[in-house]
């Protein structure tokens, strides 16, 4: 008999605790359509639990995220489509935007746990976050424009989580930080060598917070950027996709596979 997979999102509960774990150790836990949809139904599940507190969402073996699976856009990267049809790629790409507008809505307090690369996609995730530690070891980036794509769906949370200056230098040169060069521009709260310890010191001080208060601040929260992030997130989709089907889209994918400049940089 074949073994049972293990799930690609895992999920442990300890009293007003929950921990997520990002698994897929051969891609380094990409957002794959599983796994964003795994991410949707948890935030969908646990946004009537008053009775838990805390989110905790991690990667596993050394990575937290290396950013967006393009394995289900392989096929259309560089392909223009046929006149008079509706882009799949569209709703695939808005359904991500949804994801992170549900990570930010949680009425629970989320800590985001970085250990290794949290990339593209995975640096939007941690955007999400209420508050974020990282090991010495995790580093940063959002190398999109680098490959010819657009980080469309993340790049408000990156924006609100930045600030216009730091957002721009970040999303537009494709830039690696350092837990350390994160932690300076504020994109990490914390960078301690053993992180799951500091996540449990961070929980312990954060108990101090009344819950049904914390529910209702972050709900006024979520009514100040909410509303710009879903009427971005229709005009990122396009974007993306408009750009995943381009030339330049196949160009820089096809030289960061080659391990080469693309034709822009070269």
């Amino acid at each position: 008999m074949t073994p049972a997979m293990a799930p690609k999102l895992q999920i442990t509960r300890s009293g007003e605790v929950e921990h997520w774990t990002l698994h897929d150790p051969a891609t380094r836990n990409a957002l794959t359509e599983e796994l964003v949809g795994a991410l949707q139904l948890a935030c969908e599940r646990v946004s009537a639990d008053a009775a838990l507190r805390f989110v905790v969402l991690q990667g596993s073996d050394g990575a937290f995220c290396a950013g967006g699976s393009l394995g289900g856009f392989a096929a259309s990267i560089g392909q223009a489509l046929p006149a008079g049809q509706t882009d799949p790629l569209i709703a695939m790409n808005a359904g991500f935007g949804s994801l992170l507008n549900s990570l930010s809505a949680l009425p629970q307090i989320l800590l985001v746990a970085v250990d290794g690369p949290a990339m593209g996609g995975g640096l939007g995730l941690v955007c999400c976050g209420d508050f974020v530690l990282a090991s010495p070891a995790a580093v940063f980036a959002t190398p999109e424009v680098t490959l010819g794509v657009v980080p469309a769906q993340i790049a408000p949370f990156v924006h609100r989580r930045l600030g216009d200056r730091h957002a721009r230098q970040l999303l537009l040169s494709g830039q690696k930080l350092s837990a350390e060069q994160a932690l300076g521009l504020g994109l990490v709260d914390e960078v301690a060598a053993d992180l799951q310890a500091a996540v449990a010191q961070r929980i312990q001080l954060l108990r101090r917070a009344a819950p049904g208060a914390v529910a209702h601040t972050k709900a006024l929260f979520c009514m100040l950027n909410q509303a710009a992030a879903q009427d971005i997130q229709a005009q990122a989709a396009l974007k993306f996709v408009a750009n995943l089907r381009s030339p330049e889209a196949a160009e820089g994918l096809a030289a960061f596979a080659q391990k080469r400049k693309p034709g822009w940089a070269a």
